[in-house]
């Protein structure tokens, strides 16, 4: 064993660049694995911190014990607190203070007219306390807000928003309010708490436009006088605290806080940016299997050599892994460091787009170290252990062989399991999609047929490449005839090649279809259910916005050129037990406005003690015309409602719809999401819409759109997705090309004497380079057809199971123009990754390479 390693780390001392494009993989896929890991942790870390100096000073949150929480949101809804209750708990023994926290949705509009943030994290508004343990904002610049219209503004708000002191601005509540910025402030020493904006009023101001009755709270914040700890507060505040109230401490009210960030932001971010590190790290694996199977093919003389001295299977088995060992380790090792330099990067880079990152040194964690380095070391050895094995049955016989003939394409075995398994992925998909609809069946066929692919690879390496390759017969002549000999030669090399890049074009394909189809379906749900002319709308996806007033749908509708304006608010409720989103409107109105299918029973007559629900919902809680439903609201009243209606539809409409009568006795602060406007007969779009718009804007100037400009931006979140998965794609596609140009350098050193005799026959070094770049550029379209192949098809599965798995009726859709540019940039990929290659190959002395062996 001992000249197994002997012989590995001369081998790699002499042939360095041989394994330059596996450290390269297994670098960048173990450096984007550790940085995701390190920033994940660095972040955690840092909200931690955060929100612990933020609250260090209150002892005690006392709150509504139940919350209501709807399918699709992690945070529900509490029971508001009466502010009256403050009183009573500054006279428990050992309470110093408690003031009520009365929160919000609050929006600002910035300097230039535009609201502040709202694309995601919420903007939330609120009673500046004035107590400073107990306030979690500090007072950075300027003076606390003393009278009405008075405000304080976190620092990242007004920065992003072109606001500094003494300006006037307006803040939607959602109804519009004149405010003046009087101070600004920071969030546990940051600008703000990441993207979320905070606006302090006074406890007046807060009351009247943050709650819908005076004397409610979100919750009372409490302090501990000396010598009381949070636990004891907290059993000294609960025998008077009112039943459906509790109090918690402020370090488990920080660490739900720290939690909520995790669930929502954090989980989601780590779990997106690991995904295709797994993704890089696949790719990398095809790469790397590449190199070795080349590796030992061009040492089969040498290793039968060995085994002709004496050198038994293991030892040659062994020598070969652990030549992958020692560079899986070097790789992994600097992959390490250059984790750690990117979680560097992006902690200086977040700040620069606008996300506060907080403050602190980077985060290292054990898992953070050792879990890069195995999955490293693991992929780079599991990838070269089939050459490894392969390299130790060379027979000794072989060492009299010039070359060995690979028939690996025409294996009858790997055709046979290929199309085995071809057919079963294609039946787990139909069943999982079409049958009985199961994304686990569905995503199991995708896998199966990205294992079908990868096996068929060499055998379909033939047909494709003389397919892909015989226009170069009539435009490049010899040169390209020969380019596409030399692809065909090696089928498994080819296929192993290509399939690196196929898996990175996959996944583009993949997103690029699954986004196509979201926008289409959009386009198809607002045509099919929106009847209206045009929208006033609130930002079209994430959490964050105020919404638009109650009061701006009535005051459309007397407009002279509007036949109808309908308001869609949004309540919540448990129905029968189950949390669920309730549709507040004019349901009358809402059935003129929007396509509600076929409706049983009657809209106009839900009153004040009346259902309207989906037949799906009907169904679900077997329930119909005339049954009553008990609706339990978050203040803790529970109502007994009749169904009166039942819609085909929801869409846009939602599951369930009440009246604003029926919402009004239980309403937080009220608002609504969107606004639907039906012109009169004659009344063009523009000058109708021009009308609407002057309305709007004493209601602070939301968006007033068509119905297709609305159905693009209710879209608008599928491109930031799509550039953010391409600009991460770029990764694995970067490793592909890798494993190409590394591909070909290992085949021009092995064809070195062919070369030179070529050369000597009297081909040019232009028509050697030309030869070289497109074999690459015929590997490249192999895979990348193959690419998009696979990833339209699972575009198609995801499409579809989403489809059978949801209430939305998904449209499928493929963008040819977004795949031809795919397939361009794979073809232009596989031109650049030649060039290195070419260029070696054309250097090379005619004299040396004829005499080489």
């Amino acid at each position: 064993m001992n000249a197994a390693v002997r012989l590995s780390l001369s081998s790699l001392r002499a042939h360095r660049r041989r394994f330059a494009g596996t450290f390269l993989a297994v670098f960048l896929g173990v450096s984007f694995l550790a940085g995701t890991l390190v920033m994940g942790d660095t972040l955690r870390a840092g909200f931690d911190t955060m929100f612990g100096d933020a609250t260090a000073g209150t002892d005690a949150v006392v709150r509504g014990a139940d919350t209501i929480t709807t399918p699709g949101e992690s945070q529900g809804v509490r029971r508001p607190v009466d502010t009256g209750l403050a009183a009573t708990l500054a006279r428990v023994p050992g309470v110093a203070a408690a003031v009520p926290d009365i929160q919000g949705a609050g929006q600002l509009v910035g300097g230039d007219g535009r609201p502040v943030g709202g694309q995601g994290p919420p903007t939330l508004a609120g009673n500046w306390i004035t107590d400073p343990r107990l306030n979690p904002y500090r007072l950075a610049e300027g003076r606390a807000p003393e009278h009405p219209g008075e405000v304080v503004v976190n620092r990242g708000a007004a920065e992003k928003g072109g606001l500094r002191l003494g300006d006037t601005t307006v803040l939607r509540t959602p109804d519009p309010v004149r405010v003046t910025v009087v101070g600004l402030a920071t969030f546990g020493g940051e600008d703000g708490m990441g993207q979320v904006t905070f606006t302090g009023m006074t406890r007046a101001d807060a009351e009247e436009y943050l709650t819908a009755r005076p004397g409610e709270a979100a919750s009372i914040l409490v302090r501990a006088a000396p010598g009381i700890g949070q636990r004891e507060l907290v059993d000294r505040l609960t025998p008077v605290l009112p039943r459906g109230v509790e109090a918690i401490t402020g370090q488990e009210s920080a660490q739900e806080n720290t939690d909520m960030i995790s669930s929502q932001f954090l989980t989601l971010f780590t779990t997106f940016l690991l995904v295709f590190s797994g993704v890089a790290l696949l790719v990398a694996t095809f790469s790397i299997h590449n190199i070795f199977a080349i590796v030992v093919a061009q040492r089969t003389r040498e290793n039968a050599l060995l085994r002709a001295l004496g050198a038994s299977r293991r030892q040659v088995t062994a020598a070969t892994l652990v030549e992958a060992g020692a560079v899986a380790v070097t790789a992994s090792a600097a992959g390490l460091a250059g984790g750690v330099g990117i979680a560097a990067g992006l902690q200086a880079l977040f700040p620069a787009i606008g996300f506060p990152f907080p403050d602190g040194d980077l985060v290292v964690t054990a898992l953070s170290l050792t879990l890069p380095l195995a999955v490293g070391v693991l992929v780079c050895l599991g990838s070269a252990l089939l050459p490894a094995v392969r390299a130790g049955r060379t027979a000794p016989l072989a060492a009299l062989r010039d070359t060995a003939v690979d028939t690996s394409g025409a294996s009858r075995t790997r055709a046979v399991t290929g199309t085995a398994l071809a057919a079963l992925a294609v039946a787990a998909t139909l069943t999982g999609v079409l049958v009985s609809p199961s994304l686990w069946l569905a995503g199991t066929g995708a896998v199966l047929a990205l294992v079908a692919f990868v096996v068929l690879g060499p055998v379909a390496s033939r047909t494709a490449v003389r397919v892909l390759g015989a226009p170069l017969d009539r435009l490049r002549g010899v040169t390209g005839a020969l380019a596409r000999r030399n692809a065909l030669r090696s089928p498994r090399r080819t296929a192993a090649t290509a399939s690196a890049l196929m898996i990175g074009v996959a996944v583009v394909a993949l997103f690029t279809v699954f986004g196509a189809s979201l926008k289409a379906t959009m386009d198809q749900t607002v045509a099919r259910s929106f009847a209206g002319d045009v929208a006033v709308s609130t930002p079209s996806f994430g959490a964050g916005g105020s919404g638009l007033s109650p009061r701006l749908a009535p005051a459309i509708a007397a407009l002279p050129e509007v036949d109808t304006a309908v308001g869609l608010g949004r309540g919540v409720a448990e129905v029968n037990g189950r949390g669920r989103a309730l549709t507040v409107t004019d349901p009358v109105a809402l059935g003129r406005t929007f396509d509600l299918g076929t409706v049983d029973g009657s809209l106009g007559r839900l009153g004040t003690d009346g259902l309207a629900l989906t037949r799906t919902e009907a169904d679900r809680l077997h329930l119909g015309l005339g049954d009553t439903a008990r609706l339990a609201f978050t203040d803790g009243t529970r109502v007994p409602f009749t169904v009166r209606a039942v819609y085909g539809r929801s869409e846009l409409a939602g599951d369930y719809v009440i009246t604003r009568a029926a919402w009004a006795p239980h309403r937080t602060q009220d608002a609504d999401t969107l606004v639907a406007v039906s012109f009169r007969a004659g009344v063009s779009t523009a000058d109708g819409r021009a009308a609407v718009e002057k309305v709007a804007d004493r209601y602070g100037n939301p968006e007033v759109q068509t119905r297709d400009e609305y159905a693009r931006s209710s879209a608008g979140g599928i491109d930031m997705m799509l550039t953010l998965v391409y600009a991460l794609l770029a990764l694995a596609v970067l490793i592909a090309l890798l494993g190409i140009a590394n591909t070909l350098t290992l085949a021009v050193h092995e064809r070195t004497r062919e070369l030179g005799l070529l050369r000597a026959v009297g081909q040019t070094r232009a028509q050697l380079r030309a030869m070289v770049r497109w074999e690459s550029v015929l590997v490249a379209a192999f895979g990348t057809t193959g690419g998009l192949v696979l990833g339209a098809f699972l575009g198609w599965v995801l499409v579809e199971a989403s489809d059978g798995t949801s209430d939305t009726a998904f449209a499928f859709a493929v963008p040819p123009v977004q795949l031809a540019v795919v397939a361009l940039v794979g073809l232009a990929a596989g031109a650049l990754a030649g060039l290195r290659p070419a260029r070696r190959a054309a250097r090379l002395d005619v004299l040396r390479a004829v005499a080489t062996e």
